[in-house]
């Protein structure tokens, strides 16, 4: 059987582990994570970048940022993960949901600005597959209404728009370093990302339990103590040593997930010019980084049975988010600004094909076969 994601693995991720578990400093902020965060501080060129135990803590710090409160209004796309939502209903905010674009699965910036009301609080941008939202066009309604705008970069890590990478355009961005990602800290893992320079102390006294202890660790005051709201957002040690074993190899990742990315597109090509099925658009200025490569079928019923055969060819291939908006809990807790023209129907098309780093060519050309001769 052809997995459908395997955890990346290096090989330098054993020792690294080991020499923090001799350190015998396992808790947060010890030296693989002061190695990680330098790495991203270089790479991203952010305000501050902080390690988090999951993309979700990170998401619920961006909340806590910027002070969600009960009645306020967050824009987002429904096509996401629960957490996109979670994070800013734990703080009593309602989530507007608004229709994505067909061609990338991404928010509709077009829609936007009519989902706006006085009580809207920060859009919320979800780079799906790693492709970027049409970043300009949501900074620019952001500033016209002087809201905030967070990016949820979960898949996102190493894609760029217009050159900047994905994460650090908004004031806040959230990476996702879990196991199903093109870059691991051992299973879960997430990256709270700063821009805006106003959130850049208050995040580190959030992170460490509403404290000022980052202040005292550097010296700048003599003891710390209780100065706001927060909760333990600190990943283990280990978990950052074994992140640091990837980033070592970090191109080498890309690079070989954009091989299998190109490989596939390159096969299915004809697929598409015969109208039976579509792949995968990237819109100019957009680099991508391959987290998945996704194909639509015509129909939901023509998924349900090109997702049999490819398992009955022993390849394991799955749908995605099953939309927000009509989840119970969405029902209760959110609306759907506008017509849902687009979020149902094209989620109901979409099948995520096998792509992990270190995949074979073997492998490749059996899926491609799999899915070459559903056609047949």
């Amino acid at each position: 059987m052809i997995e459908f994601n395997k955890t990346p693995y290096t090989g330098n991720e054993e020792q690294y582990v080991l020499e923090a578990m001799k350190n015998g400093r396992l808790s947060g902020d010890s030296q693989f994570t002061k190695l990680c965060h330098k790495w991203f501080n270089d790479q991203l060129g952010c305000q501050k970048a902080l390690l988090t135990p999951s993309c979700t803590h990170a998401l619920e710090m961006a909340a806590i940022l910027i002070d969600t409160k009960p009645g306020d209004e967050i824009i987002m796309p429904s096509y996401t993960f629960v957490s996109t939502a979670n994070a800013f209903l734990l703080r009593g905010a309602k989530i507007v949901f608004v229709d994505i674009r067909p061609d990338t699965m991404n928010i509709d910036e077009s829609l936007i600005e009519a989902a706006i009301t006085d009580q809207t609080k920060a859009i919320v941008p979800v780079h799906y597959a790693g492709v970027a939202c049409e970043m300009d066009e949501i900074l620019s309604i952001a500033k016209k209404y002087n809201l905030y705008v967070i990016e949820d970069a979960a898949q996102g890590v190493n894609s760029s728009y217009k050159g900047k990478a994905l994460g650090t355009i908004g004031d806040i961005g959230a990476f996702s370093f879990h196991d199903t990602k093109n870059y691991t800290s051992g299973g879960e893992g997430g990256l709270l990302i700063v821009n805006n320079l106003e959130f850049s102390e208050r995040a580190e006294i959030i992170r460490e339990k509403g404290t000022n202890r980052s202040n005292f660790m550097r010296g700048v005051v003599d003891k710390y103590t209780w100065v706001d709201i927060g909760s333990s957002f600190l990943p283990s040690d280990l978990q950052a040593a074994y992140l640091w074993g990837q980033l070592e190899k970090f191109d080498d990742i890309n690079a070989d997930r954009l091989n299998t990315w190109n490989t596939y597109f390159e096969s299915f090509a004809a697929l598409q010019e015969s109208g039976k099925l579509e792949l995968p658009k990237i819109p100019k200025g957009c680099d991508h980084n391959a987290h998945m490569f996704y194909v639509k079928l015509v129909d939901e019923a023509t998924r349900a049975k090109f997702i049999d055969h490819l398992k009955l060819s022993d390849v394991s291939a799955v749908f995605h988010y099953v939309p927000l908006h009509s989840s119970p809990n969405g029902i209760q807790a959110s609306y759907f600004h506008g017509e849902d023209k687009y979020t149902t129907q094209e989620s109901g098309r979409l099948v995520r094909l096998p792509i992990y780093f270190g995949m074979s060519e073997q492998e490749q050309n059996k899926v491609i076969r799999a899915v070459l001769e559903f056609f047949v």
